[in-house]
């Protein structure tokens, strides 16, 4: 594979057009039951079958759209923040907020797939080691995905697939408990007449379901991946950078102050802070840039193969078949795009700049992939990472449980885990106004 870190070259490997196909290390990555394929929009390579899940539903993740899902998010928010009070402000107890963030991550998921979480917050635990198994199972095949030849020996042995006792994941299990749910109040509702209220909640699964009750050539396996795709793809990925924004914040003090001054300058936001309200705040929404940019979620580069004419990348001439990709890693530090102190965590850079470099810099952005085999769920992470933040920092007071030892730490030689971020919360004075001061 060859590695690109050429800022340039992002619009032609992750265009529109899709000339550059998605290569084996997708593969290795999707899910196989009994030598079958289980299609998802992530992983699949086949052009034709993601054009076909993602087309029907692509208008539901916009996010002139996601604003309907804010009373889910809220709920989920009320129900953090509720835990966080009871077990470690009145308690004075260590949060591991690595996790609980975490299981926040999987309970809003829930919430506005299936208008029910998962019950991570009310148990304080990880329910059916869903966590787990997902940390286990990317463990297992990052590697993999380098060496794709592996998977056919090991995962996807056709012998092995056949002899295995199959398991449902929780997450599948749960979704179809969900869907079953939902379609036996479909029956009720036909039973009751066109007056019943069958879709007082919106949440994704029932829009999904109304999708495939419309277009005939939705294929019966369609909810099913939609659902289970919204829980897979958008929970650690949210995590990680509520994660990120938490430590460095915590980490360097002077970005918390900055931000939690900008935050007590404005009376006006609500309770839960509301997406709009959100949006307005520009040292915020620096923050969360530069935390995309500093510990992208995707740690592996996303590869391609080069068409079949061959193309030229950075002024090499490769030819077709070649596989290639950019790791967010490696172009999210590029110095000429974000300058020289692009290894360091400094959210001022998206301010001090004008518009021009602002737009190059989000632009070199590989967050959440590029083109058109973006992540379609990326607005729900920053619905919740833009809501969560500041409702947060507005009303608890969070420190380093161990100020000493507050680094990340590596769990073996080539790939880490974020540990560490082990704190203590309390409550947030109310902050004055200036009348009060003087």
């Amino acid at each position: 594979m060859v590695s690109v870190s050429d800022v340039a070259e992002i619009p032609n490997i992750y265009g529109f057009n899709g000339k550059y196909k998605k290569s084996d290390f997708y593969w290795v990555l999707s899910f196989y039951v009994k030598g079958k394929a289980i299609p998802g929009l992530f992983a699949t390579q086949n052009e034709e079958v993601h054009r076909l899940l993602k087309r029907p539903i692509a208008g539901i993740y916009s996010m002139s759209n996601l604003i309907s899902f804010e009373p889910y998010v809220d709920s989920t928010i009320r129900e953090f923040l509720k835990q966080l009070d009871s077990r470690f402000v009145q308690t004075r107890n260590v949060c591991d907020f690595g996790k609980w963030l975490q299981m926040f991550a999987f309970d809003v998921i829930g919430e506005i797939t299936f208008s029910k979480r998962l019950g991570f917050l009310e148990s304080g635990d990880d329910v059916d080691d869903i966590m787990e198994n997902s940390w286990n199972y990317f463990y297992r095949a990052a590697p993999v995905t380098q060496m794709p030849w592996l998977e056919y020996v090991l995962a996807k042995n056709p012998i092995l697939q056949y002899l295995r006792i199959t398991k449902i994941s929780p997450i599948v299990a749960f979704a179809r408990t969900r869907l079953h749910e939902k379609e036996e109040a479909a029956k009720t509702h036909q039973k009751s007449g066109p007056d019943a209220d069958l879709h007082q909640n919106r949440d994704f699964l029932t829009r999904f379901m109304e999708v495939a009750s419309k277009d005939p050539a939705t294929p019966p396996w369609a909810i099913n991946a939609w659902a289970t795709s919204n829980i897979t793809a958008g929970s650690d990925t949210t995590a990680i950078i509520l994660r990120t924004i938490i430590y460095n914040l915590l980490k360097y003090t002077e970005s918390m102050e900055s931000l939690r001054a900008e935050l007590d300058s404005r009376p006006e936001l609500s309770d839960i802070v509301a997406w709009k309200e959100a949006l307005t705040p520009p040292y915020l929404d620096a923050c969360i840039k530069e935390a995309g940019r500093m510990h992208p979620p995707f740690a592996l580069p996303y590869e391609r193969v080069v068409p079949p004419e061959g193309s030229v990348i950075s002024g090499q001439k490769l030819p077709g078949g070649t596989v290639v990709g950019m790791p967010a890693w490696v172009v999210h530090r590029d110095y000429e795009t974000f300058g020289y102190d692009a290894d360091s965590w400094r959210p001022k850079r998206w301010l001090e700049c004008d518009a021009l470099q602002k737009r190059k810099m989000e632009n070199a952005l590989l967050t959440f992939d590029a083109g058109h085999r973006s992540c379609i769920g990326k607005n729900i992470s920053y619905l919740e990472i833009y809501k969560l933040i500041p409702t947060l920092l507005r009303d608890f007071e969070l420190q380093f449980a161990d100020p000493g030892g507050c680094e990340w730490h590596v769990e073996n030689r080539w790939l880490s885990r974020q540990t560490g971020l082990n704190v203590k919360i309390k409550r947030r004075s109310p902050a004055k106004s200036s009348e009060e001061k003087l």
